[in-house]
């Protein structure tokens, strides 16, 4: 396992300590391990490693998985990896998406206020923000090639039998909080399901052996 290195905001690294891989059930660490398993080639060959997320509308679950793999790679001191998120169609980075990581540590900057806004999301003094906005799989902000496309829901994963560029798929599904969406139980489940998808990746990046 690599040594944590405390390259994360504190309020980011609270979250990230409070976080329990034990509670990851045997079966989803079997889903989960066709993506440490090529992310550790990777890091043994010294190649660049991109992740493209996707879900139906890039509004949701990918950015959630873009933003908290990105931080813990960063967390874990993994190099060359750059983490991207994309929809089967554009709609809308769903702003209780941006107060979630902001409660969890996350600095959230608003660039631009539009039908599809436009977010910074910085996890680190000295790392590039995460850019968040609603986007097609195949945007010119996303890689066309030489990528893992992990697919985040059931519906873009029936669409795209196939994704273009990708030299790997590989199915990783969350449940959507969108279904809570307008409800009393809304920021907390928006919260727990952030939980899950950061506890997984924290997983993920731990196994990683330089």
């Amino acid at each position: 396992m690599m040594t944590k290195q405390s390259t994360v905001f504190p309020e980011i690294e609270k979250t990230i300590k409070n976080l329990d891989p034990a509670t990851i059930s045997e079966e989803r660490k079997a889903i989960l391990q066709p993506l440490v398993d090529i992310i550790q080639s990777k890091v043994l060959g010294g190649q660049e490693i991109r992740i493209n997320f996707i879900c139906t509308h890039n509004s949701r679950r990918s950015h959630l998985s873009q933003v908290w793999a990105q931080t813990l790679a960063s967390y874990f001191n993994i190099n060359k990896v750059t983490c991207y998120s994309g929809g089967t169609e554009a709609t809308a980075f769903f702003p209780m998406v941006a107060e979630t990581l902001k409660k969890q540590g996350f600095e959230i900057l608003k660039l631009s206020d539009t039908n599809n806004s436009v977010y910074a999301i910085k996890y680190a003094e000295n790392e590039l923000p995460v850019i968040g906005f609603s986007k097609k799989l195949d945007d010119d902000f996303n890689p066309k090639s030489a990528f893992i496309a992990i697919m985040t829901c059931d519906s873009a994963s029936e669409a795209c039998p196939f994704v273009p560029g990708a030299e790997k798929r590989i199915p990783i599904m969350f449940e959507d909080p969108k279904a809570f969406d307008n409800t009393p139980q809304q920021a907390q489940k928006y919260i727990e399901r952030s939980e899950q998808i950061a506890t997984e990746m924290y997983y993920i990046f731990s196994q990683i052996k330089a």
